[in-house]
C-alpha cells in the first residue's frame, strides 16, 4: 500500500463498514508513576492532562479532576518498510521527561530511536480558555510517519466510548461527554476501531502501515488513530456535546501553540509571584525547583467545579486502575485535604486552605458531625469507613486558619461532639493507614489537639460549658495516652516505645492481628511500629524530648529504616505489604494473609515528618538533612512518588520514586511545610493553644 492518502484526502479512504470487533479489549489505566501533571491557573478550562514517565499522556481529567475522559494519548512512529514502533521507552526508543520551565507546569518529551534515525519532541500545555489539551509534535527523520493513538475513557469509564470521521476531526462520545481529536496541519487519515483488536495502533504494529481505516465504531473499548505531518500541533478538546468539543479543538489550534503555551506559562509565573518567594532553607538550584513545583502541584490538585476539593494523586495505581471506576487517589481525604491545606499555608496561599476548610464543612455528616472517609468532589461519599483523625484535623486547620466565626464553630461543635460521644474513643475504626482498628497515637494525637481547639474556638464564641468538657477529655485521653499505646514488654527495646496501635488498649498484652495487604496473619501487636507517633509531638501534645518518644525513635531507625545512596527513609509500618510484588508488577488487594506477596517500600513524606520533629527538638542541621533526603528522593521532573525503592527486590535503584501515586499531593504539601519551617525555626502548623497546654 503506498501512501496516497496524502494527495487523495483523508474521506476518500475511510472505510464505510464500522470497525469489527466490538467490544474490544478492556485495558486498566496507565502507570500511576506520572512524570507530570499539566492544567491552566483558569477556571475557564476544566481539563487536567498526566505526562507518563514512559511516554505519552495518560490519563486525562475532564470535566472534574475527579475521574478521566480519557485514558491515553500516544505516538507511532513508522518507517514505510513495514515497521512501526509506539514512541515509550523500550529497547528501541528512550524518552526523555523535562519540566521547561520551573516556575509553570509546562513539559516536554522527547523520544529518540535507539539507532539515532528519529527524532520526535512533544510540548504539552493546556488552553487557558478552552477545554483542550495541545500537543506541539515535531518528527526528525528521513522517511518517518508519524501517528497519533488516542484512547478514550469518558465520562470515567473505558468500555462505552463510540467514535467516528466528522471533517477533518476524530470524534468520540459516551452519555454526556464527548471528545474531538484534531490537528494543524490536518490529520491525513484516521481510523475509530477496537482495542487490540481493530484499532490503529494493533494495525501499525503488524506492518506499520494503517491498512484499515474505519469511519465509525459503536460504542465498546474504542481508540482512535490519526496520521499527521511531522510537524504539527495536536489538540484534544472536550465538551458536554461532540459540536461543543470540535469548536473548542478548533479555536485552540487557530490561536496556535506558541502563543496558549505562552499564556498558559504566564498563567502560573503570575501565580508563584503572588506567593512569598522559596525560603533561604531551599537554597540550591534542585530544592527551589522542586519547592515551586510543589506549590504549583498543590494548586493543580484542586477541582475547578468545585473549589476547595483538591484530590490525593491524579493516578490509579496497581489494581485501582483496573477495577476501581471511583479511582481512590482522585477522591478527597479529610486527611490529606487537611495536610494539603497546611502546605498552602505555608506556601503563602491562605485563601485556598481556607476553600479546603469550607469543602470539608459542606461534606460533614448529617446529623452526626463525622466525615466521610473520602470522597468525590462533589462531595458524595464513597468509601463508608471512620477514621478519628479525619474528624479531629478539620478542627485542628479551622483553628490553624483562625477561623472562630459561629458559622465555623456550628461545625467544629458538631465534630467534637461526635468525637466525645462516639463508642470507645479515642479507639478509631481505622488509623491513618486505612486498614486497622485500635488506640493508635497518631489518631490519638489527633483527637487531643481537635478537642483543644475546638475549646478554644467554643471559648471565642461565648459557650464555655463545651470548651470546658472538651478539656477535661482531651485531658483525660492525654494521661491514658501512654497506658493504651506504650508497651514495657516488646521485643524491641528493654526501655518502653509507642506502638503502632493496639487493639485492646493493652499495650504489654501479646494481642494478635492480621496486618492486611498480604502481611502476616497474626502479628503479635508488640512487634508493629510506625512512626505516626511524632503527631505527638507536631501537635503539641508531647514534648520532643519525651524520653518515650525518643526511645521510639530509635526502635522506628531500627526497625523500619532504609539506608539508601539518596538518603535515609522509612517504611510506614512493620510488615507493611502496600506496595508492587518482588518481581515489581502491581499491588493487588484480596490477596491471603500471611502471604507476603507484596512488600511495602519507604514513604518520602515521612522524611518530612522526621524533620518537623527535629525542629521541635531543636536539631535544625537535621531537619535541613530530611528536607535534602526528600529532594534527592523527587523524580528528573521534581514530582515526589508516594513510595521509594528499598533494598529488597526488584533491582531498582534504591531511594528512587516506585511505580506508586505520583505526584502523591501529600508529600508535595510536606516538603512546602517543611521548608517554610526550617526557615521560621519552629513547626508553625502546630497549635499554639495545644502546645500551651501540654508542653508549658
Amino acid at each position: 500500500m503506498t501512501h496516497s492518502w496524502m494527495a487523495a484526502g483523508m474521506a476518500a479512504t475511510l472505510s464505510l463498514t464500522p470497525a469489527p470487533g466490538a467490544p474490544g479489549i478492556d485495558e486498566q489505566y496507565l502507570p500511576a508513576d506520572k512524570a507530570g501533571l499539566v492544567t491552566s491557573r483558569t477556571t475557564a478550562s476544566n481539563v487536567w492532562a498526566t505526562v507518563q514517565a514512559e511516554g505519552g499522556l495518560g490519563e486525562i481529567f475532564y470535566p472534574t479532576l475527579g475521574g478521566p475522559s480519557a485514558r491515553a494519548l500516544r505516538f507511532v512512529v513508522a518507517d514505510r518498510h513495514g515497521h512501526a514502533v509506539l514512541a515509550t521507552s523500550s529497547p528501541q526508543v528512550t524518552v526523555r521527561t523535562e519540566l521547561t520551565d520551573e516556575r509553570s507546569l509546562s513539559f516536554r518529551q522527547t523520544f529518540t530511536a535507539r539507532d539515532r534515525s528519529w527524532r520526535l519532541t512533544a510540548n504539552y500545555v493546556t488552553d487557558p480558555d478552552r477545554d483542550t489539551v495541545l500537543v506541539g509534535l515535531d518528527l526528525a527523520g528521513h522517511g518517518r510517519d508519524l501517528y497519533a493513538i488516542y484512547d478514550p475513557a469518558l465520562g470515567n469509564t473505558r468500555g462505552n466510548d463510540a467514535g467516528h470521521t466528522r471533517g477533518d476531526a476524530l470524534v468520540a462520545s459516551d452519555g454526556g461527554v464527548s471528545s474531538a481529536l484534531t490537528a494543524y496541519p490536518s490529520i491525513r487519515a484516521a481510523s475509530s476501531g477496537y482495542a487490540g483488536v481493530s484499532d490503529g495502533l494493533t494495525d501499525l504494529l503488524a506492518d506499520g502501515r494503517l491498512d484499515r481505516r474505519y469511519r465509525d465504531a459503536a460504542p465498546g473499548s474504542l481508540v482512535q488513530t490519526a496520521a499527521l505531518a511531522p510537524r504539527t500541533t495536536l489538540a484534544l478538546a472536550f465538551g458536554t456535546g461532540e459540536r461543543d468539543a470540535i469548536a473548542a479543538a478548533s479555536s485552540s489550534l487557530r490561536r496556535g501553540f506558541g502563543r496558549v503555551a505562552s499564556i498558559y506559562r504566564y498563567g502560573w509565573q503570575r501565580y508563584l509571584s503572588s506567593l512569598p518567594k522559596p525560603p533561604p532553607a531551599v537554597s540550591d538550584r534542585d530544592a527551589r525547583r522542586l519547592y515551586r513545583v510543589s506549590t504549583m502541584v498543590l494548586a493543580a490538585s484542586e477541582d475547578k467545579t468545585h473549589p476547595g476539593a483538591f484530590v490525593a494523586a491524579p493516578a490509579s495505581p496497581w489494581a485501582f486502575g483496573r477495577d476501581d471506576p471511583s479511582g481512590p487517589y482522585h477522591l478527597v481525604w479529610s486527611r490529606d485535604l487537611y495536610q494539603i491545606a497546611t502546605g498552602l499555608i505555608a506556601a503563602g496561599d491562605r485563601a485556598a486552605a481556607g476553600r479546603a476548610l469550607d469543602f470539608l464543612f459542606t461534606v460533614q455528616q448529617k446529623p452526626d458531625g463525622s466525615f466521610p472517609q473520602n470522597s468525590q468532589v462533589d462531595g458524595v461519599p464513597v468509601w463508608s469507613g471512620l477514621q478519628l483523625d479525619e474528624v479531629a484535623l478539620p478542627i485542628v486547620l479551622a483553628y490553624q486558619l483562625g477561623r472562630n466565626d459561629a458559622a465555623t464553630w456550628s461545625h467544629v461543635r458538631r465534630a467534637a461532639d461526635f468525637l466525645l460521644d462516639y463508642p470507645q474513643a479515642p479507639w478509631t475504626p481505622q488509623e491513618r493507614w486505612e486498614n486497622q482498628s485500635g488506640y493508635s497515637p497518631g489518631t490519638i494525637a489527633a483527637e487531643i489537639a481537635g478537642l483543644v481547639c475546638a475549646a478554644s474556638i467554643a471559648r471565642g464564641n461565648g459557650d464555655t460549658a463545651a470548651s470546658a468538657r472538651y478539656l477535661a477529655t482531651a485531658d483525660d485521653w492525654h494521661a491514658r495516652l501512654k497506658s493504651w499505646t506504650v508497651t514495657s514488654t516488646g521485643p524491641y527495646s528493654a526501655q518502653p516505645y509507642f506502638l503502632r496501635l493496639t487493639k485492646d488498649g493493652q499495650p504489654n498484652a501479646g494481642t494478635t492481628y492480621a496486618i492486611g495487604d498480604s502481611g502476616p496473619a497474626a502479628a503479635d501487636q508488640r512487634t508493629v511500629v510506625d512512626p505516626s507517633f511524632l503527631e505527638l509531638v507536631r501537635l503539641g501534645v508531647l514534648p520532643a524530648a519525651d524520653p518515650d518518644v525518643r526511645n521510639t525513635l530509635r526502635v522506628v531507625d531500627a526497625q523500619l529504616g532504609v539506608a539508601t545512596p539518596n538518603g535515609f527513609f522509612w517504611h510506614r509500618a512493620s510488615f507493611d505489604g502496600f506496595g508492587e510484588k518482588a518481581d515489581g508488577s502491581p499491588w493487588d488487594y484480596g490477596l491471603p494473609d500471611g502471604s507476603l506477596i507484596t512488600h511495602g517500600r519507604a514513604w518520602p513524606l515521612l522524611n518530612g515528618e522526621r524533620g518537623e520533629y527535629a525542629l521541635a527538638a531543636g536539631a535544625r542541621a537535621d531537619a535541613r538533612k530530611q528536607l535534602a533526603t526528600m529532594t534527592r528522593a523527587a523524580g528528573p521532573t521534581a514530582m515526589l512518588s508516594e513510595q521509594v525503592w528499598d533494598l529488597y527486590p526488584p533491582a531498582f535503584a534504591p531511594g528512587t520514586p516506585t511505580f506508586s501515586a505520583t505526584p502523591l499531593t501529600w508529600a508535595h504539601a510536606q516538603y512546602v511545610r517543611l521548608a517554610r519551617n526550617i526557615q521560621a525555626g519552629r513547626v508553625m502548623e502546630q497549635p499554639e493553644v495545644v502546645a500551651a497546654r501540654y508542653l508549658g
